[in-house]
């Protein structure tokens, strides 16, 4: 700040009373913000023009994980005024205080805290915009002048989420992920550092973890950001490690930082990253994890979309016990680039401009429109889905035609769950109206609308730049050009599950005795694997039948409707377990799996597969369990026993899989 008018700024804060919801509260009396519930207490300083952090503690440790500070702070430069609110910024989420604290001068800056009772941090949003008499003055202010006045700030210093670390001994972990499926198979890697007093860092990413190797206690960072190598406004870095102050700061790009509290380790990290995204996205068994069925896995693509085929399909569904009949690119007037009959012609974007009435319901396909097909599904408690492709021509400016017609279909045809691709979201414009779309869709839906991310291609806002709309379409995969194996979907599954909830995971099983002749002496040949085997793969998160169901062999119907009827008793309690994965990584030779504990560890389930593994038994630690549990085998050819907090299991054969109950 210029230090003229430093001087002439009032420096008076408003006192306010503490305010809570439930265990929440936040207070601030001129000088210090405190937020906390019962897990955490967070407390900040006003310093100079700005709010520096100065405690945070985990109560359920009573670690402090903050150095005291070395220094006074300056006089504070600002006015800031305290509101808060009981609110839910959508309907998918939990009820939560929203904590904002506002200046007016010199400039409009707002912090805009985010407080649910159940998790084990907070998230902060950082709105700054100048004042009229700030933007005047510095367009008065040559380029050269400004650079004399001030140097260039210190991005370490200027960060709001600037952590003086008060552990000496901290393993950083940066969590390195990737989307753009269609070109990437291995999505997410670790690189770790023991911080030291020489190294300091300077990393790209949207999730690190901070760990004391000798307590197993840490802090979890995260930003709600489009990945780096997709981000419209390209950034050096997201995290700074200061090694000399040893202090660790998460920079401000305009989205937002959350910090959580753990204990316990890595199974303790995933449960509060996880508990996180569902206050997000709360989990609801009349809507989430649903077995939900495409009908562009089996590369017939929009050739075979007609109302005969799908009354077919609802038919077939019908008998596996699908949730949602879901049709791909082809129900639509338009024809996109996809289309088999277009030939790469179609638009891919820019529908609108193409033909005003893209997206009205093939007439020649659906003469009777999609009413009747919608209906037949109902009768057979089955809900329907469309593909949809928003606009992403000029920064999204249809979306809200874009939305009127999603909101259309809905209201008029019962449409509650949307497959979204080919999004194009390459600016700050185009990411802010797309939420926008995202927002009043599920505003006006009050959260029925669920929407698939699709993330296999192009420009996204990928893991956890858009985390409540509903479940990330993972990967596209296909027998017909020798890309699909099961246990390399597993592998996906498997290490995605450490960062991203398995209910906001869409992954998918095939029809795999299509192209067996693809698969020449291939030990993991997708054929070798039994449909109920691949069922229970991606039951810990919303299975996708990537396939004509009408299409499917008789072993499919004899195998997974008593699994399916099986898993749709136990999901309701087993979804909304914490979900952790097990063993080693899937490689095609490994013990892996599942395991879901419910919150009072008085339940649990685990979904195990031996892959080509020799050995036909394994023994497991079960986090968070109750150590005297009763083990059940729900489905698979195997055996399992359960003591003193270690489960020990048997499968009988090779590529097979087990899945067990624990309770009382």
């Amino acid at each position: 700040m210029d230090p003229v008018r430093a001087a002439i700024v009032l420096f008076l804060a408003l006192p306010l009373a503490a305010q809570s919801l439930d265990t929440c509260r936040a207070s601030f009396d001129g000088a210090q913000l405190v937020i906390a519930n019962s897990h955490f207490q967070r407390t900040w300083r006003l310093d100079g023009p700005a709010l520096r952090p100065i405690s945070f503690l985990d109560l359920s440790t009573q670690t402090q994980w903050l150095a005291p500070p070395s220094a006074s702070p300056a006089p504070p430069s600002r006015r800031f005024t305290l509101k808060t609110t009981r609110t839910r910024l959508s309907p998918v989420e939990a009820e939560s205080l929203l904590v904002e604290l506002s200046s007016l001068a010199p400039s409009h800056l707002t912090y805009r805290f985010q407080l649910f009772p159940a998790a084990r941090g907070v998230s902060v949003t950082v709105q700054s915009t100048p004042s009229s008499a700030a933007s005047t003055e510095a367009a008065n202010v040559s380029g050269i002048e400004q650079e004399r006045k001030a140097p260039a700030p210190d991005p370490l210093a200027a960060a709001f989420e600037a952590l003086p670390l008060a552990p000496r001994h901290i393993l950083l972990t940066q969590a390195e992920l990737l989307d753009q499926t269609d070109a990437h198979n291995q999505l997410a890697h670790e690189r770790h550092w023991l911080l030291q007093t020489n190294e300091s860092l300077r990393l790209p990413g949207v999730l690190f973890f901070a760990e004391n190797p000798l307590t197993r206690n840490g802090l979890v960072f995260l930003q709600h950001a489009p990945l780096p190598h997709v981000r419209p406004v390209k950034t050096p870095a997201d995290l700074l490690y200061d090694a000399r102050a040893h202090r660790l700061a998460l920079l401000d790009h305009g989205y937002t930082i959350v910090t959580l509290a753990y204990n316990g380790g890595e199974p303790g990290r995933i449960a509060a990253l996880q508990s996180w995204q569902r206050q997000l996205r709360q989990y609801d068994p009349t809507r989430d994890g649903r077995f939900l069925s495409n009908t562009w896995g089996d590369r017939s693509r929009d050739a075979r979309i007609n109302d005969a085929f799908m009354r077919r399909e609802i038919q077939a569904g019908a008998r596996l016990g699908v949730d949602v009949i879901q049709i791909d690119d082809g129900w639509e007037q338009g024809r996109t680039a996809n289309s088999a009959s277009a030939a790469g012609k179609g638009p891919w974007t820019g529908f609108w401009a193409a033909d005003p009435n893209f997206w009205n319901v093939d007439a020649v396909r659906f003469p009777h429109g999609l009413q009747p097909i919608v209906h037949l599904a109902a009768q057979s408690n089955m809900q329907f889905g469309l593909w949809f492709a928003p606009d992403s021509s000029n920064d999204f400016a249809n979306w809200q035609r874009d939305a009127a017609r999603l909101l259309q279909l809905h209201r008029t045809l019962g449409i509650n769950y949307f497959k979204i691709d080919g999004v194009k979201a390459t600016s700050p414009s185009s990411e802010q109206n797309l939420k926008s779309l995202f927002d009043r869709v599920h505003g006006e839906s009050r959260g029925r609308v669920t929407f698939d991310l699709d993330v296999t291609a192009e420009v996204r806002p990928g893991y956890f730049g858009a985390p409540r709309p509903g479940p990330l379409f993972v990967e596209n995969r296909y027998t017909d050009w020798h890309r699909y194996w099961p246990h390399q979907t597993l592998r996906n599954l498997w290490t995605l599950a450490h960062y991203v909830d398995p209910l906001r995971l869409r992954f998918e099983f095939l029809n795999v005795a299509r192209n067996a002749a693809q698969y020449p002496g291939d030990p993991l040949a997708p054929a070798l694997y039994t449909p109920a085997s691949l069922f229970a793969s991606v039951m810990i998160a919303n299975p996708l039948g990537w396939f004509e169901i009408s299409n499917l062999p008789p072993a499919y119907f004899q195998q997974l409707p008593p699994l399916v009827a099986l898993w749709k008793q136990h999901r309701p309690r087993m979804h909304a377990a914490r979900i952790l994965p097990v063993g080693s990584a899937p490689d095609g030779t490994s013990w892996t799996g599942f395991v879901a504990v419910a919150e009072d560890g008085r339940e649990a389930w685990a979904i195990l597969f031996r892959e080509l593994n020799p050995s036909p038994s394994w023994s497991l630690e079960i986090p968070f369990a109750a150590p005297s549990l009763r083990a059940e085998v729900l489905s698979g050819a195997g055996a399992a026993s359960y003591e003193q907090g270690v489960l020990r299991a048997r499968i009988d054969s090779q590529l097979g899989y087990l899945w067990v109950h624990l309770r009382p």
